[in-house]
Parts: C-alpha cells; structure tokens; sequence
C-alpha cells in the first residue's frame, strides 16, 4: 500500500521511531499535532498498532485531535480505509486496528477502553501540561503487561511549554540543553520544534508570530521555550469536581463572549455564593467557526431558558439569538468597566469545575503587561480571556455595586 503524506521534514525521523516515551512539545503553528495525528493514521493501517488518544477533558479531543484526524484521512483520500464512529470518537482501520479517544475526566470510560484487535501499543496525551503527574503514571499501567506485540510501545506528549513549574520538566528535562532542538537516549526522545519548522504557514501566519509583544507569549508561543509566568491576574483559584455543587445550584449567572474565525464563541454557566462571595464556574462552551444559529443551539442545550449576558458590542449577534430564542442580554460597558470586572472578581473566590479545561487555561495565563524593564504595569493582555470576558459579562451588575476607583492586584 503507497500513501503519500505531506509533512514537514522536521518530523520526518518520528514515523519509524520507537522509543518508548517520546516529547514532541514548542511554539505554536509548528504542525506538531497534525504531524503526530498522520502518524498514528499511518501506524493503525500499516503497522497494526493501536491508539489511545487522551487529553485531560473528552469534550476538548472532539474539537481538536478527533476533527483533525477526521480531516487528514479525507485530504488524504483514504477514507476507504476506515470506518470513523463520531459518536464514540473511534477511527477503526479495515485490518481492524483502531485510534480511540478518551478523556481522563471519564474515569469508568477509561478504565474500560479497549481495542477490538490485539492490545494498546500507542498513548499519545494531548496538551499533556494539561494533565497532572498522578494521570500520567495511571496511564502507564495501560501500557505493561505481555503480549503478542512484538514492537515497543510508546507514550508520546505534545504540548506548548507554558509553565517552567511543570512536573513534566521535572520529570523529563533534567538533561535536556536549551541550546539544542534534539534529545534522545534509549527510553526518551525529545524534539522541540517552532513556527519556523513549519513549511505550510502562510506569510500572514508567520506575521502574527514574529511580531508578538509580549515577551512571555514570544517566548513560549513563538520561540518554543519553557515559560515563567510572574504576573498573572487571577491567583484566587482552583480546580474542583463540583458534582454536589450542582445539586443545590440556584443563583445561575450565566455570560457569553462571541467569537468566529480565530477566537473563539464562549459560553460560561455559574452559580453564585454571595453570601461567602464564592464563584462556582459549573460548565463551559468553547469553539471557533460557529454561526449564531448554532451558537443558539449551544446555548439552548446549556442553560435552556436562562438569562445568559452577552458581549454588547455585537448588537446584530445579540439581536439574532433572541429572534432564536435565547434571553439574551447585553453587558453594561463603561470606562474602566473591564478593570473593574477584574477587581472585583479577584475579591472572590472562584471554583473551576474539573471539566472546564479552557476556563483553568485561561486563568493560569491571563496576565498584565510589564514594561522593558519587567516591570507589572496594570494593563492586561488581550489573550486568553474568552472565558473571562464571558465570565465578567456575567457579573457586571454585582462588580458595578462598588463604584469610585479602580485598585487592582498586580
């Protein structure tokens, strides 16, 4: 069987190799999922390998890895080849061996997830920073034990190295030199990669990296490199499964940022604890591409009949999704009115639903602006914030109770 793929040359060394833990990580835009999506394409139709795909939340592998996958076997034109389940995220080659999807947030799913043919030989984790230490090592074990299979079994990561703190860089970095693009020794590869690895970037897209201001996203996000983040806005966080919030929830505060091409629409679903001035963030909606006709579907399948406040300067948006029947609201801006919502939602309390992987993204990046010396100056940076703009719009009626200046914890 003769496939041709079109992948870039950097990658090209990963088709055949078998270490067994294998990291693939740097800058965005440098074609490292899609790469790692047509690899495992090639492996389950060629070398009887199997797939378990996994990021830390099912909902995000659907509008990520799964749709990419889905969309490389088409331009490649081996759609014969497959059968494609997108109810149950399986792609099954017709040898029988399959790509499977699952989030670590399905811990009964994932506990049972199993290929029809032979046995699991490839665990690749997506936006592996995503995923904490203890997930990892769970993972492992679905990788031992003996078998038939007579190649090595690999785990491989990909991920943007956001944050230095990383148990990933404890982990795995101890011999890795930043002058160098390229590890390898009998148990671990590593391979970073950048923008400039990419041979299918248009002119436009090469522009928006290289001319990034700030120095943390250039760094991270343009030139690949582990990442520091000193000043963050929101340190009044943290992660929780709020099963047993939802049971009592009755003070549903509910925001919506839209978004098209680039950025995406958002919808953010709370309930809030004024009395101990305590946010609960219960559910999330977040992608690029959507028409206002299914965002109102979204909408509709989320908070049903709620009040949902929406970004006001999108009034004909605002417009269509009541002719959809939606109750939507627009947010009340003023001067300040975004430093006043970051005010006082740093005042409060707030608790990321454990299936809310953009909403915890969001706020471990969301940062100020610093001068050429470094220095915080309170200005943030209009990046990563879809959620939490969503997220003020929802609360701009509580935040506007408290008037005068504008103090804000850099």
């Amino acid at each position: 069987m003769d496939i041709e793929i079109k992948t870039n040359a950097v990658y090209a060394d990963l088709l055949d190799d078998e270490t067994p833990r294998q990291i693939v990580f740097g800058g965005s835009s440098s074609g490292k999922s899609v790469f790692l999506a047509q690899r495992a394409i090639l492996d389950v139709l060629t070398k009887k390998r199997n797939y378990l795909i996994v990021r830390n939340v099912a909902k995000t592998i659907r509008q990520s890895v799964f749709n990419e996958m889905c969309k490389i076997i088409n331009d490649m034109d081996i759609n014969n080849y497959f059968t494609i389940n997108k109810t149950d995220m399986v792609i099954t080659a017709k040898n029988g061996y399959q790509i499977l999807s699952c989030g670590l947030d399905d811990a009964q799913k994932l506990k049972s997830i199993t290929p029809t043919k032979g046995v699991l030989s490839d665990i690749w984790i997506e936006e592996a920073t995503e995923i904490d230490y203890n997930s990892y090592k769970e993972l492992t074990k679905r990788l031992r034990g003996n078998s038939d299979f007579t190649g090595n079994k690999r785990i491989t990561f990909s991920f943007n190295p956001i944050m230095k703190s990383s148990w990933i860089y404890k982990e795995f970095f101890d011999k890795w030199d930043d002058d160098k693009t390229q590890y390898k020794d009998n148990d671990t590869l590593i391979l970073k990669t950048t923008y400039k690895d990419n041979k299918f970037l248009t002119e436009d897209d090469i522009a928006a990296m290289e001319n990034e201001k700030d120095e943390y996203y250039y760094n991270v996000y343009t030139l690949g490199n582990w990442g520091v983040l000193g000043s963050v806005i929101f340190k009044n966080w943290k992660v929780e499964d709020c099963s047993e919030v939802r049971k009592y929830a009755d003070n549903y505060k509910n925001g919506c940022d839209f978004g098209f091409a680039s950025d995406p629409a958002t919808i953010v679903r709370t309930h809030y604890d004024k009395k101990h001035k305590r946010i609960y963030i219960l559910d999330e909606f977040y992608q690029c591409g959507l028409t206002n006709d299914r965002l109102a579907k979204e909408i509709k399948d989320m908070i049903n009949y709620e009040y949902i406040t929406c970004d006001s300067a999108e009034p004909k948006s605002i417009q269509e999704l009541k002719d959809l029947g939606i109750s939507a609201l627009p947010a009340k801006k003023g001067k300040d009115s975004i430093m006043f919502g970051i005010q006082w939602l740093q005042q409060q309390e707030i608790i990321i639903d454990i299936g809310c992987q953009n909403a915890k993204n969001e706020f471990q990046q969301y940062k100020w602006k610093e001068d050429n010396n470094g220095n915080v100056i309170p200005v943030p940076i209009d990046k990563h914030n879809h959620i939490l703009d969503a997220l003020r719009y929802c609360y701009g009626d509580e935040a506007r109770e408290r008037v005068g200046a504008v103090t804000v914890r850099i």
